[in-house]
């Protein structure tokens, strides 16, 4: 391994020199308390920034063992580190001059949500820390300004990393704190299977957002207060009894004015799957991990997906056994994504009605006296969503604002009322009574087929130059295929694309056979991810920054979104 010193003295040999000689630091560097690695150079000053790591060794970096012991803690305490190593490199981000991106230190600016990131690792067993970074090499013109870059590596990130990565510089409480916050998440997360509850919903929290392009709490927001009737209180490790709503398994259903919170209770709900910082207001909204957030998707891709128990005898005779379309309608793609989600293992389905299909959903009463059951291939998602509750354990909460067809369906309704939600099961249930679901019998569901082989795509492996770029959070394109994720609600982050971009390769690479089932695959790629980390599907010789960890069920989502999958 070189020294730190070494560094120096090519830095001071190739200064002045054409661009391309940057490419001579790349390497490994001993500095005094951590190592410097630059893992990729920049081949231009006006390119994407170099790609730097620091490694921290454990006894130097002197976090205790208690506070990533778990995954959930250690994940909790390297979403800190990054924050904290943000906020030191920011104000250093251009200090040092040149042309193009010469000068910008970056790292991963994480969102209100905690995920597991490249950006930073703690090694379980050791207890190393590595950060990993961008760095825009300085430059005049394209000639090498190597006197800025030495302000960068010897002046400006030994201060940063001293300030953000040691145990010693931190304060205390508030790595205490964070700790506890993570395993507090974590015991109402177990809490909720004890108690047969969907999700968690603490008084006090605050749900709506600043704004549509900001996710950090509203100021002056109304607090959440759950109804007495449905208040559960949990002893947590360290914050101690904490009440709020519980929302119990099985059918419900949340109704109300528009804009009196429908939609912003779903929408934390959503997010609850993860969990987030303190002072996000959502601290502890918590749901069932595998929920899954289900609309209509008009123009999907739809690949010998079984969604007989929605639709069935389609007037030209199309195969609902085994469906495939390349442009779904708003009744197909949603009844494909309830049937995705059941093969994902979700318990929990999360629908919205202004983002559903309305003949998906419902068939009122005058409607099925005008078109009989006989003349109609789809059976509406009201026929279903008991017997997916009492034969499948996979429990429903719907958000309606127009129809109270469901009000015969729901265990639990709740009414949100200026924010406030209210109990009025029982109220809602006797107005209901007047107001009677036409009594046509529906037979049980057959269980769905998944046996969907994927083929092995001989083109995509001989091609050694595949390219994956990601466009924000709304889709991922690789080569010239792109891959719509924009209503797959429930990712977050752009980096979970690019993590999910390179399972897609590495999923075409190395397990795709004709002999797998494309469930069998995103288990393999989910196990992979839990066992190894994203560094497994990562192409090259060094690990990114850029990536975040995706749920399995985002894992089967993207699959069976993407159009070049050959079944």
């Amino acid at each position: 391994m070189k020294t730190a010193a070494d560094l120096k003295q090519l830095l001071e040999r190739i200064d002045h020199r054409g661009y391309p000689a940057y490419k001579d630091t790349k390497g490994v560097y001993q500095f005094q308390r951590y190592v410097l690695s630059i893992d990729h150079v920049q081949g231009d000053p006006f390119a994407a920034p170099s790609k730097l790591s620091v490694r921290v060794p454990g006894r130097m970096a002197g976090f205790l063992k208690e506070l990533f012991d778990k995954k959930h803690k250690r994940i909790a305490l390297q979403d800190m580190l990054i924050r904290n190593f943000h906020e030191q490199i920011q104000q250093f981000s251009f200090q040092a001059k040149g042309s193009g991106k010469s000068g910008i230190i970056s790292v991963t600016r994480c969102s209100q949500e905690i995920l597991e990131r490249t950006a930073c690792e703690i090694n379980p067993s050791s207890g190393d820390v590595t950060v990993r970074f961008e760095v825009g090499f300085p430059a005049n013109g394209r000639t090498i300004n190597a006197r800025e870059l030495c302000k960068i590596l010897f002046e400006f990130l030994p201060g940063c990393v001293k300030k953000s990565l040691y145990y010693s510089a931190l304060d205390a409480k508030a790595v205490q704190k964070n700790k506890e916050l993570s395993e507090d998440q974590q015991f109402i997360r177990q809490e909720l299977t004890r108690l047969n509850l969907s999700a968690f919903v603490a008084n006090n929290s605050i749900l709506p957002r600043e704004s549509g392009v900001s996710d950090r709490p509203m100021k002056g927001a109304v607090p959440f207060q759950s109804p007495e009737s449905m208040e559960v209180t949990l002893n947590l490790p360290y914050h101690g009894d904490i009440t709020g709503m519980g929302i119990p398994q099985g059918i419900t259903l949340v109704v109300g004015g528009g804009y009196h919170g429908k939609s912003t209770l779903l929408k934390a709900l959503e997010l609850g799957v993860y969990n987030h910082i303190a002072g996000d207001g959502r601290e502890y909204v918590i749901t069932d991990g595998t929920a899954m957030k289900i609309r209509a998707e008009d123009g999907r891709s739809i690949k010998q997906v079984d969604i007989s128990m929605f639709i069935n005898n389609l007037p030209n005779r199309k195969d609902t056994l085994h469906f495939c379309t390349e442009d779904a309608s708003g009744s197909t793609s949603q009844a494909a994504n309830v049937v995705e989600a059941i093969e994902t293992g979700s318990n929990l389905l999360l629908i919205d009605e202004d983002t559903s299909a309305t003949n998906f959903m419902i068939r009122d009463e005058l409607m099925q006296r005008v078109v009989n059951r006989k003349s109609e291939p789809i059976t509406p998602f009201i026929d279903r969503v008991q017997e997916l509750s009492n034969k499948r354990n996979i429990s429903t909460i719907l958000v309606a604002g127009s129809s109270g067809s469901y009000f015969h369906k729901a265990d639990c309704i709740i009414q949100m009322d200026h924010y406030l939600p209210k109990d009025i099961t029982a109220f809602a249930k006797g107005e209901a009574a007047a107001f009677p679901l036409p009594e046509e019998p529906v037979s049980p569901a057959n269980e769905p087929s998944y046996q969907r082989i994927v083929k092995v795509d001989g083109a995509f492996r001989k091609n050694d130059r595949i390219k994956i770029k990601t466009q924000g959070k709304d889709s991922i394109v690789i080569n010239k295929d792109t891959i719509d994720l924009r209503y797959v609600e429930q990712l977050t982050d752009m980096e979970q694309l690019g993590t999910l971009g390179q399972l897609m390769k590495y999923a075409q690479l190395h397990l795709f056979d004709g002999k797998l089932t494309l469930g069998d695959a995103a288990e393999e790629l989910g196990k992979i991810l839990d066992e190894k980390g994203i560094s497994a599907v990562c192409e090259g010789n060094y690990v990114p920054g850029g990536y975040a960890m995706p749920r399995k069920q985002e894992i089967y989502a993207c699959l069976n979104r993407y159009r070049q999958l050959r079944m």
